[in-house]
């Protein structure tokens, strides 16, 4: 996986787990959604995401 592959699942996953908790265990688990979501757009506008930049840390090829 590249790095912008493993970036994607990340996000779906965290996404989906956050729904999950939020439907399930306590709706201030959808917070965390909204987190994930405000990340993915500043990070649109602006090219910079600190999941990149610890997924290169990790070792994670790029594209």
């Amino acid at each position: 996986m590249t790095v912008n592959d493993m970036l994607r699942a990340i996000a779906g996953a965290f996404v989906l787990l956050s729904v999950a908790l939020g439907y399930f265990v306590h709706p201030g688990f959808f917070l965390f959604t909204v987190f994930v979501g405000a990340n993915l757009l500043q990070s649109g506008f602006t090219k910079r995401c600190p999941m990149i930049t610890i997924l290169r840390k990790a070792g994670v090829r790029e594209g």
